[in-house]
């Protein structure tokens, strides 16, 4: 009896297969998926315009440092607008690390510096830099700083894009000078740049 029922069971699943099969044995070209196909796909890579990134700062393991980061597209360049807390009082390494990924608690996991062109590092100011390179944010006696200037080696697209990539804020301050990372010591905070509305 169980064989009898086994057998049934196997010859409907092997009918299925074959009914499945002939239905989807229509046209099997490699046609190319064209906009007309994708209208609900949204892409984001560097043929869509994007005026706008954010990057929110949280705390790594043992810190209390938070805050918010935003690139805006402006004619002269990108401008950069940071708001931190929790810092202690003083200068503290400010720069755009190579990648997204805050998954470790120390922020190493971020990489080193975005430096597409492989420069020296230095100043946001000098011509040779790395491209993540934006010295430092400081803090007053209450831990609060803003950082505001405006970056015309960053960009949206091309080889310079930031989307995706990591902001870290250092315990120290950035010498400007040190290479590769101008001594700027420990990571305390870490956030993602995204798309911004």
């Amino acid at each position: 009896m169980i064989t009898k029922k086994f057998r049934l069971s196997l010859l409907a699943t092997v009918g299925l297969f074959l009914i499945v099969s002939a239905c989807n044995s229509g046209d099997t070209s490699n046609k190319p998926v064209t906009n007309e196909d994708n209208t609900n796909m949204i892409a984001h890579d560097n043929s869509n315009d994007i005026s706008k990134a954010v990057c929110v700062l949280t705390p790594t393991e043992g810190n209390n440092v938070k805050g918010t980061v935003t690139f805006t597209q402006t004619d002269a360049g990108i401008l950069i607008v940071a708001d931190v807390e929790g810092l202690s009082e003083g200068n503290h390494g400010f720069h755009i690390h190579e990648f997204g990924d805050i998954s470790k608690s120390d922020g190493t996991s971020a990489g080193g510096h975005f430096n597409p062109d492989h420069k020296d590092h230095a100043g946001p100011e000098d011509e040779v830099r790395h491209a993540g390179d934006f010295g430092n944010i400081v803090a007053d006696a209450n831990g609060n700083a803003h950082y505001e200037r405006v970056d015309s080696l960053i960009s949206f697209k091309g080889t310079n894009n930031i989307i995706g990539r990591a902001i870290i804020v250092h315990a120290n301050e950035d010498d400007l000078v040190s290479q590769p990372t101008g001594d700027a010591g420990g990571r305390v905070a870490q956030g993602v740049i995204g798309i911004g509305e």
